[in-house]
């Protein structure tokens, strides 16, 4: 594979680095294109109910990433400006460090049975254990290709719930690897095909029957080691970075209200490309907040330290159920091109770079956020927003861009000011 350590990428046109992807990824005539145009109205009205439009998000790539050895261009989905540049940027720094090395569990996720209206909950439990094997085939029965691919039923857990509002309960767990896939549909299928035998075995009533998005069981992580000198500044020394950015997590480690915004930033990265692949964005978010507080304090899913070598070091752990097949990964066009120009063959594989994604997306905010401020490049960026907003179009974007940057002023009403000034000078 070619090198992603691809300097001065955001220099070059549209046009122009649409053709080093392609290049990259092997895209034909008929495929780039498709990265202009991708999902029709007709599809769309296949995909959910109601369809009467489409709503575009910017596809961008993150260059640079070095994760386990190897080099991948980053499909990221996102409106918010300085993301894509962020993650590049920190995918750069890593590299002075060997890169991310990043590591998952086994595609195993959680199917969660509710069982009420037992007159024992312990013998219940006890019954539900000793006919484990039972369950277990059956589940594997609901889906003979997961199977036969190697996944399926893995184990069957019960617990009890002795105090609720609806008094004790029973909520039995179906561990299921679902391989290459989310595992949604087929979790959720296979809790259903239980639902009437595990009547049969407790003699209680099953209620819900469904996955888990704490996928607790399925985890994602990864490591960076980060030199003094590639964090070193006109304005701040390298150990003096490192030092700022263990102080700054030392924050997020122990106070929720630093420790949302910290995650939010984490997210930004790992949404990007969840999205960009059509995987679940909402399912990851709810189990990596879930993750953060399970505890029962909301806290970082990162942890940034400093070793003994004076190196940073930061490490990313959370949940992370992503798919290659099924559902909006095949049905999507640009979904597809995404996944074509990761080059991942697994779903294990697609969840190791999205947590690298967000572990760089983490620490080029911290980074931002212990030097000089995160609005210096933020803004920057968010200004062409402003200015586009004002009603500026082609050169005119660039004159009210400069001028609202070197007033430190970013604001819709000053960009149509300098609009206005611009146009009266004609």
């Amino acid at each position: 594979m070619p090198s992603s350590r691809l300097s001065g990428f955001y220099k070059l046109s549209v046009e122009e680095r649409t053709r080093i992807v392609a290049e990259w990824a092997g895209l034909d005539e008929a495929e780039t294109a498709m990265l202009r145009q991708s999902l029709t109205l007709a599809q769309a009205d296949k995909m959910i109910e109601n369809v009467i439009g489409l709503h575009a998000l910017p596809l961008g790539i993150a260059v640079n990433f070095l994760i386990n050895g190897r080099d991948y261009l980053i499909p990221m989905a996102i409106e918010e400006p300085s993301v894509v540049a962020g993650a590049s940027y920190a995918a750069r720094l890593a590299r002075e460090g060997g890169g991310f090395h990043a590591e998952t569990d086994e595609p195993v996720m959680i199917g969660q049975i509710q069982v009420l209206d037992l007159e024992d909950v312990e013998v219940a439990r006890a019954a539900v254990l000793a006919q484990k094997q039972r369950l277990l085939d059956l589940a594997n029965r609901t889906d003979p290709v997961i199977v036969r691919l190697g996944g399926g039923a893995r184990d069957i857990e019960a617990r009890i719930v002795p105090e609720s509002p609806v008094g004790p309960m029973l909520v039995i767990h179906l561990l299921y690897d679902c391989r290459d896939a989310m595992g949604a549909n087929t979790v959720n299928t296979a809790c259903e095909s239980l639902a009437p035998v595990v009547e049969e075995i407790t003699g209680g009533r099953v209620n819900l029957r469904i996955l888990s998005n704490l996928a607790d069981r399925r985890m994602a992580r990864a490591r960076c080691v980060i030199p003094p000198h590639a964090l070193e500044t006109k304005d701040f020394p390298g150990p003096l970075v490192v030092d700022r950015i263990v102080e700054a997590h030392a924050l997020a480690a122990v106070d929720p209200y630093r420790a949302a915004t910290h995650n939010k930033g984490i997210m930004n990265g790992v949404d990007a490309v969840v999205i960009a692949t059509g995987n679940d964005w909402r399912a990851v978010e709810a189990g990596a907040h879930a993750y953060a507080a399970r505890d029962g304090r909301y806290r970082s899913l990162s942890v940034w330290e400093k070793d003994a070598e004076g190196n940073l070091v930061g490490r990313l752990e959370m949940p992370l159920a992503l798919g290659t097949v099924g559902g909006a990964t095949r049905v999507h066009p640009t979904a597809r091109l995404a996944l074509r120009i990761l080059g991942v063959e697994t779903a294990r594989e697609l969840a190791e770079v999205t947590v690298a994604v967000g572990l760089a997306q983490n620490l080029a905010a911290i980074r931002a956020l212990a030097t000089e401020g995160i609005q210096r490049g933020h803004m920057e960026l968010h200004a062409r927003q402003v200015a586009i907003a004002a009603g500026a179009v082609g050169d005119e974007i660039d004159w009210v861009v400069d001028r609202m940057v070197a007033e430190r002023v970013i604001r819709l009403d000053r960009a149509q000011e300098l609009l206005a000034d611009y146009r009266g000078r004609d």
